[in-house]
């Protein structure tokens, strides 16, 4: 048999564009679901794995450069820069999943009212919606925050109160959609109350827009969270936060240390990535519209 008709009968070597994208997507989201899942095993199973003191201070050793002792190098005062960034992605995890969860709460009860009732509450519910987008994030995220005392809670507080917005247009247009489909007609005609309605039938088909909404929200509320420690206006500087550690490194790395701000800066990065990535390709599996051309 020639090279020409085993290369007939095996099939073209090449692949079609979609199946390169196919394989491109796959790859990426079995990468974003290995960090994903390695950050998690990270955050539950190093402290308590570790028996050491993330807040030990040891003079002697400060500054050290990465070594097969202190795989990240030492912080300025000797800590171990690995066990640091670990406790301050614990903290930043825990400031992102509860503000996300609580930012969607209030964004759906918001979006599902104001879509459900229309007229003039609805009118209300998004000039309030609007005036709130107005005004810059960090800058109202600041305003809340400079209120309470340093901690996590003021935090989880500040960030959730600025970014439930997006959620209640999402959630607002997603109950409208609805509101048009036969079955809701036919509901209405049968005699159920809005309330009924509501609660039956809008809730339950908005809820994965919802909850997708919340994991898009985590990564947003890490950054935000790092962004209020670098400026020392959200968790205690005792407090190990990748915002914290970055603030903290900053004069390590004018004098040419440069692992204390790398580091945590990696912690930061490549997880909100990692979940940006998840969440992206659930966004496209429940897209109607394109979900004929995502099954992999």
């Amino acid at each position: 048999m020639t090279s020409v008709e085993t290369e007939v009968r095996s099939g073209p070597a090449w692949r079609s564009p979609a199946t390169e994208r196919r394989s491109t997507r796959t790859l990426r989201i079995r990468t974003s679901a290995a960090l994903v899942a390695a950050t998690v095993l990270a955050v539950l199973l190093v402290p308590p794995l570790v028996q050491l003191d993330q807040q030990a201070v040891d003079l002697a050793a400060k500054l050290q450069p990465p070594s097969w002792a202190h795989p990240f190098g030492t912080d300025d005062v000797g800590r171990d820069l690995l066990l640091r960034c670990v406790y301050g992605l614990r903290v930043s995890l825990l400031v992102g999943v509860a503000a996300a969860l609580t930012a969607t709460v209030i964004g759906t009860a918001v979006g599902a009212t104001a879509g459900a009732l229309g007229g003039w509450a609805d009118r209300a519910l998004m000039r309030v919606v609007d005036t709130v987008s107005s005004v810059p994030h960090l800058l109202l995220g600041i305003f809340i925050v400079a209120m309470f005392r340093p901690g996590v809670w003021p935090v989880i507080v500040s960030v959730a109160l600025t970014h439930w917005l997006s959620t209640a247009r999402i959630v607002r247009a997603e109950v409208l959609s609805l509101r048009s489909r036969p079955y809701i007609d036919a509901a209405v005609s049968g005699g159920a109350s809005r309330r009924r309605v509501a609660v039956r039938h809008l809730l339950p088909a908005v809820l994965p827009q919802a909850a997708l909404a919340a994991v898009l929200m985590v990564p947003h509320a890490m950054w935000h969270e790092s962004a209020l420690s670098f400026l020392g206006l959200g968790l205690p500087t005792h407090l190990a936060s990748l915002g914290n550690l970055i603030q903290g490194a900053r004069g390590s790395l004018l004098a040419g240390q440069w692992w204390p701000t790398l580091f945590p800066g990696l912690f930061i990065i490549v997880p909100t990535l990692a979940i940006a990535g998840l969440s992206g390709a659930w966004r496209e599996r429940i897209n109607p519209r394109r979900r004929s051309e995502l099954m992999l």
